[in-house]
């Protein structure tokens, strides 16, 4: 009886795990936390069915171990004496009354199939369950934020990132998967980083199905492709020691002493020609390390550190001319009476916040009205000006239009009184969800020469500035950088950031390079306008110098 009960559980296990992997593959839920949350929301009602379902099977298991208790005093008693018992007229009938139908009653209740309204319900939601995509988007996220924050797979195993609410830890086989999805990228350092993870937490006694030896199977191809090949055979020998018949460990054993071997003959030979030449390579050394401090840092690490807090390059005499004002844009009508916080957060270029500037109640119009037409954002080929997907742009985008709704309306025209920029050309109000690690790479907002069709189909010519509302708070990540002049910007709801892209002379300013980084712990939600030439002519009329 136990035995057909653990093997229909375990089709039933069989079946969930097959559906999970047969799913429809365009959704791309990991590009968006407010998307994602839905899925919580589904998994709720599976756990529910699930729990309905696995009261009936233990109120049918409860009947048959009523029905098998009865019986097993019966036949204990019955068997002490068989013809005692039998020869009584109504235990016999009983007797055969029982094995010709009330043990087949008995089989239909144990064959009786419960799990309809489970796998019914399991088959409806499964358009709403993630892919491999989302997966193996999600797992790279956890490798991006790595990188991009420097925390150890340790930290992150733990749970331990800033800002936390629920903390979470991982198991062994979590941190083997994610080491699988980075080897399977070719990516051997995170592959060694969350194999080794794996297997300390193996070492420490955490219970796992997946074996120690398997895990440094990987972790012992990892390290091999990364060049170190005594480590390489020092961790060979360490599985030979739990498992001896390891075929692969085996034929690696002999192959990295070979090539050791080989490489201290190779180091040997050149010893000699290297200690003549030594006082040249110190000096060519020298040399190298001069020019390369005059290197400039390169553009990934500039984001990177600027996206941990470090690296901002505003100097103490820079900061005091920096200043917060109530501003009502030379006596705007609709400022007089109410005019708006101004922050100036950056000199050059310049970058200004607005305080308060857009309400609870008009983040939440905005969000329900971007939320069902959220979809992965996209990028302009610069080469074919195509609309497509790219890794770094992790997060969905929705396109809202005055006319669809008066909150819309009224915060174009808010944005029309404070920059004294004509909206009409302008192009519609795009929100954005960022994902799991979700982020922007370095880009600029305007066309530069390179692209001279950029805009070309909008007919308004390029866009002149950006305005960009912080529709929430982000507990760690997240902030606006411009890696060029060394400038951050945090995000902080019901704020908005404004800056120029276009000098007035209609040429594109550089320094306004920018980026999203990615999210580390929370929730991001922005939107932005983009602002186009068309209609400034008398707004911002043009400057005869080109960088004026």
């Amino acid at each position: 009886m136990t035995i057909s009960v653990s093997f229909r559980m375990g089709l039933c296990w069989f079946l969930l795990s097959f559906l999970f992997h047969s799913l429809y593959a365009h959704n791309d839920f990991f590009t968006s936390i407010g998307q994602m949350t839905d899925l919580l929301y589904t998994e709720k009602d599976l756990v529910t069915s699930l729990k309905e379902y696995i009261r009936q099977e233990e109120n049918r298991l409860e009947q048959v171990k009523e029905w098998a208790d009865k019986l097993d005093s019966l036949t204990n008693t019955a068997t002490q004496d068989p013809e005692g018992f039998l020869g009584h007229p109504v235990n016999a009938f009983k007797l055969m009354k029982r094995l010709n139908s009330e043990w087949g009653d008995l089989e239909s209740l144990v064959l009786k199939d419960t799990t309809n309204g489970f796998i019914s319900n399991l088959t409806m939601q499964r358009q709403f369950f993630p892919t491999e995509e989302d997966q193996t988007g999600a797992a790279k996220a956890l490798l991006r934020l790595q990188d991009t924050y420097q925390l150890s797979a340790n930290t992150i195993s733990n749970g331990d990132l800033p800002g936390v609410v629920h903390k979470s830890r991982m198991t062994v086989a979590d941190c083997f998967e994610l080491g699988k999805i980075a080897y399977s990228e070719a990516d051997y350092y995170h592959t060694e980083l969350w194999m080794a993870q794996a297997l300390t937490q193996l070492d420490e006694g955490e219970e796992s199905t997946i074996e120690k030896v398997t895990v440094m199977d990987y972790l012992n191809y990892a390290i091999y492709q990364q060049g170190e090949l005594e480590r390489a055979l020092e961790l060979t020998k360490r599985m030979l020691k739990l498992d001896p018949n390891h075929q692969r460990a085996n034929g690696n054993l002999k192959y990295f002493e070979f090539q050791l071997e080989k490489q201290r003959k190779a180091e040997a030979e050149k010893k000699e020609q290297e200690d003549k030449k030594r006082e040249k390579k110190v000096l060519d050394k020298r040399e190298a390390q001069r020019k390369r401090s005059k290197d400039p840092l390169p553009e990934r690490k500039k984001y990177e550190k600027l996206c941990r807090g470090e690296g901002v390059k505003l100097t103490p005499r820079r900061q005091s001319r920096l200043f917060c004002r109530y501003f009502d844009n030379n006596r705007n009508p609709r400022l007089l009476l109410a005019p708006v916080k101004q922050e100036d957060e950056w000199d050059r270029p310049r970058i200004v916040r607005y305080h308060d500037i857009i309400s609870d109640s008009e983040i939440t119009t905005v969000k329900e009205l971007a939320k069902p037409r959220l979809r992965r954002a996209t990028i302009s080929n610069p080469v074919t000006g195509v609309l497509e997907t790219a890794p770094y742009r992790i997060s969905k985008s929705a396109w809202l239009s005055a006319y669809e709704h008066s909150t819309i309306e009224k915060i174009n025209q808010r944005i029309e009184d404070v920059t004294d920029l004509e909206m009409d050309t302008a192009e519609e109000l795009q929100v954005a969800n960022y994902g799991v690690g979700g982020q922007y790479e370095p880009h600029f907002d305007f066309g530069r020469k390179d692209e001279p069709d950029a805009f070309k189909e909008l007919g308004t010519g390029n866009r002149i500035a950006t305005w960009l509302f912080y529709m929430s708070d982000v507990s760690a990540g997240g902030a606006t950088v411009f890696p060029d002049v060394g400038a951050a910007v945090w995000p902080k709801k019901g704020t908005a950031v404004f800056w120029y892209n276009l000098f007035a002379s209609g040429e594109g300013d550089y320094s306004t390079r920018h980026a999203a980084c990615p999210v580390l712990v929370g929730n991001k939600w922005v939107s932005n306008k983009w602002i186009h030439e068309r209609g400034q002519e008398f707004r911002r009329p043009c400057a005869m110098s080109e960088m004026e």
